[in-house]
C-alpha cells in the first residue's frame, strides 16, 4: 500500500466517522447550499439491524456484552462506479442512504475539496462543540477526594 493510499484511507475513516454521527437534518441543510450530489443506485439497503456493544471493566479490563444497539447500513454506487458505504446508529434509513451518497461523492477528487469544506468540516466543528460542552458539564460535577498522599504534599 502506498503512502497516498494510507492517507486517503485515514481521510475516509475520518469523514465516515463524522457522517455516521451527523443528524439527517443537519446533513441535508449543509448539502442544500453545497454541490449537488451525483445520482446513486442502491447496492444494499438501507436496512436496519442490531449490533452487540461491548464494554470493558474500568476501560481496559475484561470485556463484557453491554447490550444491543440498532444500526442502519447502506451501500450505493455512482454512475462512474464509485461505491459509498454508511453505517449510522438508529433506524433512520434516509440518513444512512444520504451518508453513503456523500461517502461516494467524497471519493471523487474534483468534488472532495468543496464537500470537505462545506459539509465535513462544518459537521466536525459542530460535533467538537457538542463534545466540549458535554466535557464541561461533566467536569462541573467532578469531585476532588483527599487522600493520604495528597495530604502529605
Amino acid at each position: 500500500m502506498q503512502a497516498d493510499d494510507v492517507a486517503n484511507s485515514e481521510d475516509r475513516k475520518r469523514w465516515m466517522s463524522i457522517l455516521a454521527r451527523a443528524p439527517l437534518a443537519e446533513l441535508q441543510h449543509l448539502l442544500q447550499d453545497g454541490p449537488a450530489l451525483p445520482e446513486a443506485t442502491r447496492l444494499r439497503g438501507p436496512e436496519c439491524g442490531l449490533v452487540m456493544v461491548r464494554g470493558r471493566m474500568g476501560g481496559g479490563g475484561d470485556a463484557f456484552n453491554l447490550g444491543e444497539m440498532a444500526v442502519t447500513r447502506c451501500s450505493v454506487r455512482l454512475a462512474d462506479g464509485t461505491v459509498g458505504h454508511a453505517y449510522v446508529k438508529g433506524r433512520d434509513l434516509a440518513q444512512a442512504e444520504l451518508a453513503a451518497q456523500v461517502d461516494a461523492a467524497l471519493q471523487n477528487a474534483q468534488m472532495r475539496p468543496r464537500l470537505m469544506c462545506q459539509v465535513i468540516d462544518k459537521l466536525a466543528a459542530a460535533q467538537a462543540a457538542i463534545r466540549a460542552g458535554n466535557a464541561a458539564r461533566a467536569a462541573a460535577t467532578q469531585v476532588q477526594f483527599f487522600t493520604m498522599a495528597t495530604m502529605r504534599s
